[in-house]
């Protein structure tokens, strides 16, 4: 299990736009899909990465309670299925049903979007506010396989419920903590 942190994009830095496919549903995505959101939290993940199996539960829990607070939830899976075929599209579809995403799980299968974004692992997490600038990247919280601290997303909760709120970006924000993304060669 290789431990790669995430790069931190600058805050303030604009969303990069998309048109992703959907497996679960067929449609294709994007930001603008969200007219009247009031942030976005985008989630480079992916099936089979332990860090991601460690927070979906939590994670799913999360998509369901800051969409009904307005924020307009993506995952996103970046991975090279022809190497990792558990990350396949059809496999999304699995994962989504089974672990009750209630929110788009996109499938980037030339990876351009995971570079535009600069993510480097799974999970990486980005906060936009409602104008689509960068108000959080980091980790969900502190846990991690094999520790004893538990799953609670504090850390992007803290940061949605400051954006919400309409208070500043928290000052201290840790790099998330994955395994690397599975670029294709």
């Amino acid at each position: 299990m290789a431990r790669t942190e995430s790069k931190m994009l600058e805050l303030g830095t604009p969303a990069p736009a998309f048109h992703l496919p959907d497996p679960s549903t067929g449609r294709q995505v994007s930001l603008d899909d969200f007219p009247d959101a009031r942030g976005y939290v985008i989630a480079f993940i992916c099936n089979h990465c332990p860090f991601v199996q460690l927070i979906r539960h939590e994670f799913a829990r999360f998509g369901r309670t800051y969409t009904d607070k307005g924020l307009a939830v993506i995952a996103i899976n970046a991975n090279d299925v022809e190497n990792y075929p558990e990350d396949s599209p059809e496999k999304m579809q699995d994962e989504a049903r089974r672990f009750g995403y209630t929110f788009p799980y996109l499938f980037d299968e030339t990876q351009a979007v995971a570079r535009a974004y600069d993510a480097a692992c799974t999970p990486d997490f980005y906060l936009f506010d409602a104008d689509r600038r960068l108000f959080y990247r980091g980790q969900f919280d502190a846990s991690r396989p094999g520790s004893d601290i538990p799953v609670t997303g504090e850390d992007l909760r803290a940061a949605a419920d400051a954006l919400l709120a309409g208070q500043p970006a928290p000052q201290e924000q840790k790099p998330s903590l994955g395994c690397n993304i599975k670029w294709k060669e």
